[in-house]
């Protein structure tokens, strides 16, 4: 066989084994290198080894006792215990919190505690008070829509929405003149919720919390021009 027959050949054995070796998706093939078994064809090496990769394990945050936490639909509370229960030869913890707010004693086991979060840091209730100075967004759609949407964002419990629904229902504001009932009672709702989250980040008394919301919502202000 002449020379050029032989190289043609090689080369498309070679072609059709590395068609063979596919990469498969979140796996790490290794290939052995190709072995001449004699002049005119390639094989591969018959082992090849296929090692998964492992995903990042994750970990259920584990709260002490006097942390401070918040449950989306009820806001800040503080874990009073940490107890355990037998259901149906199953032992569970759970965790005791009190809503202050509500008078209000909840028990989350520790194994459904997706709803809870910890309390924000002192940079995201500075942003806070950054969306309290910010200018309300005009909507025209029907209020009982909005109504729906301001609710969905007090209960999301994430503490920006909650910024912004303080800040859109301002009743001293230039663009909500007059606020009809349920208006100023979502107002009051989520500016109670993220008046206790200030208080419980910063430290402060529920006064100063009001006065330091009041100034960035510039309702002080309002209300000494009233006067």
């Amino acid at each position: 066989m002449p020379k050029k027959k032989k190289k043609k050949v090689i080369k498309k054995e070679k072609k059709a084994v590395e068609k063979k070796t596919k990469i498969k998706k979140n796996k790490v093939v290794e290939i052995k290198p190709l072995k001449l078994t004699n002049k005119n064809t390639y094989t591969p090496e018959v082992k090849i080894e296929i090692k998964k990769i492992k995903k990042q394990p994750t970990e259920k945050r584990l709260y002490e006792i006097k942390d401070f936490v918040v449950y989306p639909k009820h806001g800040v509370g503080k874990i009073i215990d940490v107890e355990k229960a037998t259901i149906g030869q199953i032992e569970i913890q759970f965790y005791k919190i009190y809503i202050e707010k509500e008078k209000l004693t909840l028990t989350v086991p520790i194994n459904q505690q997706t709803n809870l979060r910890p309390i924000s840091s002192v940079n995201q209730i500075n942003k806070c008070v950054s969306i309290l100075k910010s200018k309300p967004k005009i909507k025209r759609t029907m209020w009982s829509r909005r109504a729906q949407e301001y609710d969905q964002k007090i209960n999301s419990g994430k503490i920006y929405e909650l910024a912004e629904v303080v800040k859109d229902l301002n009743k001293n504001s230039d663009v909500i003149a007059d606020q009809s009932y349920s208006e100023r009672q979502l107002f009051e709702k989520a500016y109670e919720r993220l008046k206790s989250e200030f208080e419980s980040v910063l430290k402060l008394s529920p006064e100063e919390v009001s006065k330091k919301m009041d100034k960035a919502l510039g309702r002080n202000q309002n209300n000494l021009d009233a006067e």
